[in-house]
């Protein structure tokens, strides 16, 4: 998942609107993404421990 972030970071400073921001605001913006994938696989694996949720 991590190296998927990082494939498309550097595609996307290579070839897309993200080559004209600064390498700072890339990074940064990188991270939170990571970050945000990271917390929403956790959520996942947590929830399927539980069992399903009776909504």
């Amino acid at each position: 998942m991590l190296f998927l972030v990082a494939a498309l970071l550097l595609l996307g400073m290579l070839l897309g609107t993200v080559a004209h921001a600064p390498l700072g605001f890339d990074v940064v913006a990188g991270a939170v993404i990571a970050v945000w994938l990271a917390v929403f696989a956790l959520r996942e694996r947590l929830g399927r421990r539980r069992g399903p949720s009776t909504r």
